[in-house]
């Protein structure tokens, strides 16, 4: 077999081989005093001889079994030897337990790992922790995991420690990695994803943003081009509409309403058919995403990335002394950006290792997020969704009101930690790469957890109801076109009692609204008298309209006499003896105006609008006979 062996490696040599005219270089191929093949490049070769990009010297078997050797003393040494191995309180990973003659045993994933290595080497060991529970750094050294190993109070760290520049200085990380920790953000769970659940939800803030623009821009966009195009095209057909007009064709072909606007030029109905398809695909989209949104949309997280914490300002908490605070407070870290949000009160690092208090007290009340080994992360929660399912079976919002972020929110390699300068890390390194290699620590990680996933983020079992939430919005809509309406009817209201005022000013300046004695009269006694004097006084003609009496004006004979250039207008409001006088020097009841080439009296009736009284003979004659007869 060994022959055999030695036929195949001298084979995928000499493929390596330079031609027969070509110089094969010195110590490429030998042969031992027996017979046995040895391989060895020499320490210097250069990579244009053999192909190889960098110079990389191959181990003799000399150095292998020196190596070999080695290992076999270092047996022998640690055989029967008693350790000081120093841990964490990280459960589950590390953890320890008092027993009633008050000896500390280790527990978790860590020391399983020792108690392999123990029967395999024959050694024994104490447990020892630190005083404050904290791995420890330059500046947070006392009463620290790494001030233990760093003094040789301990021989070894059995914990998942974090491979931090800054640490070392004071230790030797194993060679060997046991896993990638990952830091994982846990939260409250929101009523609504993230994206949103409303009738905002089918489009991102700037979309809306956009649309409203174009609300606002198109209408006077539409109503600039009518105007240059019938300036320089000379058009008379083609009317020019008003802006009012043709802002309020865009909202009207945003809510699917018809428009009384037709233009005749084709510029005109391009512009119109343009606005016509962009709201027709808009709303269809929107419509599409809507239904989608409320029925199978997906459950996203307010915070999910690292970005999010410090862009938000969101307070989170993690333990103290642990990876995620040093991995803040060191300069050349990742998470070194979130320093100044300790400075500003935004980061808590608890001493205490409860998970289950962390959880209920920072994150359940203060909603807080809770940044946590991905272990210790899955644990908590699955013992926390036991608990709650044991008092509500069936309602999964019940038994998951945390969720976990997906991305992680810190990942470093883990592994043991040694004195500088100890050798335990030769002998029991390769005996941890065979653990990890075979998935052992892995399985071990994850052996008190079921194989279903604790509390997604979607809960997919959840029957998904439309809430008030959900039509916020349209309440929203609905209070401010309603307060809209108000406004606009108060101001209605308040320019119509001004123009009232203005107009009772101008018509006082003429005499009106005052008595024969010289009196004033309000403005809306006046104003009555003038519809009375309108509409006729039953009490004086007697004649009736539909049953009623309605009394016409008086003729024109006795409103309208040429004496002495004046005209005199003598109207009796009442039976009471109360007279509304309408006279002076200029037709007092209103303005005599030219209209059409004919004289009129223009006055303003109680409703505000203007109605005209002829003077000439033969139209006065006309309308007097439309009241009388």
């Amino acid at each position: 077999m060994a022959s055999g062996i030695e036929l195949m490696v001298a084979a995928a040599l000499c493929l390596a081989c330079p031609p027969l005219n070509e110089t094969m270089p010195e110590g490429l191929i030998e042969l031992n005093p027996d017979g046995t093949l040895v391989t060895e490049l020499p320490v210097e070769l250069e990579s244009e001889d053999v192909g190889l990009a960098e110079k990389a010297p191959v181990e003799t078997l000399e150095v292998l079994r020196n190596k070999k050797e080695k290992l076999r003393n270092m047996k022998q040494w640690i055989n029967g030897k008693h350790l000081r191995i120093a841990t964490l309180e990280d459960y589950p990973l590390s953890y320890t337990e008092m027993q009633e003659n008050g000896t500390r045993v280790g527990r978790g994933v860590s020391f399983q790992i020792i108690e392999f290595l123990q029967k395999k080497f024959n050694f024994t060991y104490d447990v020892v922790v630190p005083q404050d529970n904290i791995i420890g750094s330059t500046t947070d050294l006392d009463r620290s995991l790494i001030e233990m190993v760093n003094s040789s109070n301990a021989d070894l760290a059995a914990a998942f420690i974090p491979s931090l520049s800054e640490q070392r200085t004071f230790v030797f990380y194993s060679t060997t990695t046991l896993d990638e920790g990952e830091w994982i953000m846990v939260m409250q769970r929101p009523r609504e994803s993230a994206s949103g659940s409303g009738l905002l939800a089918p489009f991102e803030f700037w979309v809306w943003i956009l649309i409203f623009v174009s609300l606002l821009a198109v209408g006077p966009i539409i109503y600039v081009l009518i105007i240059i195009r019938n300036r320089l095209t000379g058009d008379a057909v083609q009317q020019p509409y008003s802006l009012g007009h043709c802002a309020w064709f865009v909202y009207g072909a945003l809510m699917k309403q018809g428009s009384t606007l037709s233009p005749i030029a084709d510029s005109t109905r391009l512009l119109f058919a343009t606005w016509w398809i962009f709201i027709t695909i808009l709303t269809s989209f929107y419509t599409a995403n809507l239904t989608a949104f409320l029925t199978l949309s997906k459950f996203t997280l307010p915070y999910n990335t690292v970005n999010d914490i410090l862009t938000k300002n969101k307070h989170f908490v993690s333990l103290r002394g642990g990876g995620v605070e040093y991995a803040i407070r060191t300069t050349n870290e990742s998470l070194n950006m979130l320093n100044r949000m300790i400075y500003n009160n935004y980061a808590v690092f608890t001493d205490a290792s409860n998970d289950s208090y962390n959880l209920q007290n920072y994150v359940e009340r203060n909603g807080y997020v809770f940044v946590r080994d991905r272990p210790a992360i899955n644990i908590m929660l699955y013992r926390d969704y036991l608990y709650r399912k044991s008092v509500s079976f069936n309602d999964e919002k019940i038994h998951c009101p945390f969720a976990m972020a997906k991305e992680p929110f810190l990942k470093k390699k883990r592994t043991f930690a040694y004195p500088i300068g100890s050798n335990l890390s030769e002998l029991f390194d390769p005996e941890l790469l065979n653990l990890v290699e075979s998935g052992i620590i892995k399985h071990l990680s994850a052996t008190e957890l079921p194989s279903a996933e604790i509390c997604p983020q979607d809960l997919g079992s959840t029957e998904r109801q439309l809430r008030n939430g959900d039509l916020m919005m349209t309440y929203y809509i609905m209070l401010t076109g309603f307060a809209t309406a108000l406004a606009v009817f108060t101001t209605e209201l308040l320019f119509r009692y001004i123009n009232g005022r203005h107009e009772a000013n101008q018509w006082a300046r003429h005499g009106v609204g005052r008595t024969t004695n010289g009196q004033s009269i309000k403005p809306s006694r006046w104003l009555r008298g003038l519809r009375r004097l309108n509409s006729g006084d039953k009490q004086l003609l007697g004649t009736s309209t539909h049953g009623q009496n309605v009394t016409p004006p008086p003729p024109y004979q006795s409103i309208f006499s040429h004496g002495a250039g004046k005209q005199r207008w003598h109207r009796a409001l009442d039976g009471n003896g109360h007279g509304l006088v309408l006279g002076g020097e200029q037709h007092a009841a209103g303005v005599r105006r030219l209209i059409n080439g004919r004289d009129y009296i223009v006055f303003r009736n109680s409703n505000g609008q203007s109605q005209l009284i002829p003077v000439r003979s033969p139209s006065a004659a006309l309308f007097q006979y439309t009241y009388t007869e």
